[in-house]
Formats: C-alpha cells, sequence, structure tokens
C-alpha cells in the first residue's frame, strides 16, 4: 500500500475515533445544568447556616427527596445577594439565618406530587401534618405541580440566634412530635421560636395566624420586616417562604439537579 494511502486512512481513523469522544453519552446529554446567574449561596453568604431538608430524610416524605444530590443552596444571584444584605442587617440585632431550601428542580415537585398521592406512605404524618388528612393536601394547597422554588429565587429560612447553639442529627426512626408543640417538645434544632417547626403543614404556620402570641410571633415579624426590606415577600401561609421581587426568571421553572456540578 503507498505511503500516501495509508496516512489518508489512518488520519480517517483518527477523526473518526475523535468524533466519537465528542459525542456526549445519554447521560451527558440529559442531564441539565443552571443557566449563568445561578450561585452557591455558601459563595456569596458564606456564615448563612444550612440545613437542607431535603437532602436528607428529616423532610415529611421521609426520604432524600429526587435532584437533590447535594446538601447544597443554589439560588439566582440576586437573591443570594439579597440574602447576605438580609444577614447583614440581622447580626446588628444578635441574629443570622437559615435555609432549609432554595431552588428546587421540577423532579423534587414531581416526586411530592407522587409522594402525596400515595396515600398508604404517611411515617412523616405525626410530625409534618399531623391534624390533615392526606387525601386533602393538594385541596387545601400545601402539594402542587408547580413551586416557585424552581425558579431559583424563592427560599425557605429562618433565624437563629447567635452564637447557633449545637443541633444533634435527625435520627431515621426516632419518635416524632408534631411541628405545633412547644418548641422544647419539636425536634430540637437550633433556631429561634417561630411557633411551628418548618413546613407544618397547619394553619399555625400561617404567617399572621392571631394564634401565635408572644416572642414567636414577635421572631415572625422580625424575619418578615427584615426580608422585606432586602426585597422579599413573603407567602402568608407559611412563615419560612420568601421569594425576591423582580426575580429574573419568573416564568421559567428549571430542572437542573441540585449539584455544584449544576454550576458554570
Amino acid at each position: 500500500m503507498p505511503i500516501f494511502t495509508r496516512r489518508v486512512r489512518a488520519l480517517a481513523v483518527t477523526l473518526t475515533a475523535m468524533a466519537t469522544l465528542a459525542v456526549p453519552t445519554p447521560a451527558q446529554a440529559t442531564t441539565p445544568v443552571a443557566p449563568t446567574g445561578f450561585v452557591a449561596l455558601s459563595d456569596v453568604a458564606p456564615s448563612i447556616l444550612q440545613d437542607m431538608r431535603y437532602a436528607t430524610r428529616h423532610n415529611f416524605v421521609g426520604r432524600r427527596v429526587d435532584g437533590y444530590l447535594a446538601p447544597l443552596c443554589i439560588l439566582t444571584r440576586q437573591a443570594a445577594e439579597g440574602l447576605r444584605k438580609a444577614e447583614e442587617q440581622l447580626k446588628k440585632q444578635g441574629y443570622t439565618l437559615k435555609v432549609y431550601d432554595c431552588y428546587r428542580p421540577q423532579r423534587a415537585v414531581d416526586h411530592f406530587v407522587r409522594w402525596a398521592k400515595d396515600l398508604a406512605d404517611e411515617k412523616m404524618k405525626a410530625e409534618f401534618y399531623p391534624n390533615v388528612a392526606k387525601d386533602r393536601l393538594f385541596a387545601e394547597g400545601y402539594i402542587a405541580e408547580k413551586s416557585g422554588h424552581s425558579r431559583g429565587s424563592t427560599m425557605d429560612l429562618t433565624l437563629v440566634k447567635l452564637p447557633p447553639r449545637p443541633q444533634r442529627p435527625y435520627r431515621p426512626g426516632e419518635p416524632l412530635k408534631p411541628c405545633f408543640a412547644p418548641q422544647d417538645q419539636r425536634f430540637p434544632d437550633n433556631t429561634a421560636d417561630m411557633g411551628t417547626g418548618y413546613d407544618c403543614f397547619d394553619p399555625l404556620a400561617h404567617t399572621d395566624n392571631p394564634a401565635i402570641t408572644g416572642l414567636p410571633h414577635e421572631n415572625r415579624l422580625l424575619l418578615k420586616n427584615t426580608m422585606a426590606a432586602a426585597g422579599f415577600r413573603n407567602l402568608p401561609e407559611e412563615w419560612w417562604h420568601f421569594t425576591l421581587n423582580g426575580e429574573p426568571f419568573p416564568d421559567t421553572y428549571f430542572d437542573f439537579p441540585v449539584s455544584r456540578g449544576s454550576l458554570h
């Protein structure tokens, strides 16, 4: 075979191999990533505490939720910078913030919907929805097929008195206490008393519920007013739920996983 012919064939083989390597695998082709503008909160406001419940089993589902590959708060940059401003003001009063959930992929919302339709699975009922029949979760607005969290500028959060007290980890299978029980009877986290625990499916979780008085009421107002001054609005049915005013993606529901690898 002439040398020229051999070289042409070798070049063709090399080009074919390179083309094969350039073709993404099915996983690469189908795993979405965050658009430019999403950040890890810890890179913007590292002193805000994180207790990312859906990456654990301590949530109303009772297992790690689909799409949460890491216990990481991801937000749009505007929302993260807004939280930093809120925390700066709270520190002057002896508090910091703790986030429970931030960006939430659509696949996680879909997981919630599947769970809510499985009426036989009530293993976390005693803590998170003691007084609500599971077949009423959709009708009463506790579960929905879309969530503002998936747009990247909504977060669930609370107050923590400085310096933060230690918090023991949740032990799967431990006895559950109602989310509206007195603070010293609920799961012993290190947060300020807000009248109920996080993700409490009960009217007592409504921000302005008149049954919540005294220090818990004052704490709710402190959180709500501080967040409002930083550019966030509260969801009246959930004292912990806030959305950035003028969010950059008001009509887009993202589905990239919660992980460092999803960020640019």
